[in-house]
């Protein structure tokens, strides 16, 4: 065994640094999870993991709204 490390510390680092890089690790893995959620949710607002009976065919929405639209020009 390395004589720099203390025992029991396979990483070599003393009980403050280990902690210090504990709040770092659980810090940064928070704030991924954070965005990674986000970006999730943003993603399913857009397109729906779950489709409808149509599918995700974007014409048939499109065509509605026009024709929605359209009663309001006629």
């Amino acid at each position: 065994m390395n004589d720099n490390q203390p025992d029991g510390m396979p990483s070599g680092l003393d009980p403050n640094e280990a902690r210090e890089f504990h709040a770092l690790f659980v810090t940064s893995f928070l704030l991924f999870t954070g965005i990674a959620v986000v970006a999730h949710f943003l993603v399913w607002l857009w397109r729906p993991w779950f489709p409808g009976e149509d599918g995700y065919s974007m014409i048939n929405g499109t065509t509605e709204t026009l024709s929605h639209l359209m009663t309001y020009l006629a």
